[in-house]
């Protein structure tokens, strides 16, 4: 059952450069900064005030932990074009990039330049006609979106 009285606001990162995080998400992603405050930024695809929240805490802050807690945030690209053109951007970045076809989707994971765990995808349920995962994870040529 579904509520749709949700849904998500934003995702808050904390970033060791905020310059350099900033330049990231507005080149990859192409998030537009909405307001900056001391250590924060705020990014948005335009229809919310910020998709995207950045906190500086610092050259010396320790990595982001690989036990309990966020994987990564995941962002949901129109076509497989567009993820071709997010997996080329990174490419320019010489961000590492590991991509995984899941059958119900073909997704791109990488991390961004303070070590948060992010996921670039585009949806192939419909392409596919799947409608569930049936765990597959395959490697996929990015190069040939």
């Amino acid at each position: 059952m579904s509520d749709t009285s949700f849904h998500l606001g934003h995702v808050h990162l904390k970033v060791r450069d905020l310059e350099r995080s900033l330049a990231f998400y507005q080149d990859v992603f192409a998030l537009e900064v909405t307001e900056e405050h001391d250590r924060f930024a705020f990014l948005s695809w335009g229809d919310h005030h910020h998709d995207v929240a950045l906190q500086a805490v610092g050259a010396d802050a320790p990595d982001a932990g690989r036990g309990v807690g966020l994987y990564h945030a995941a962002i949901e690209v129109d076509s497989e074009a567009e993820l071709g053109s997010v997996y080329d951007r990174l490419a320019a970045r010489d961000v590492p990039v590991t991509p995984v076809d899941h059958g119900i989707s073909k997704a791109l994971y990488f991390a961004d330049p303070a070590g948060n765990g992010l996921e670039a995808y585009v949806d192939t349920r419909e392409e596919e006609s799947v409608e569930t995962w049936d765990g597959r994870n395959e490697r996929f040529d990015p190069t040939a979106l």
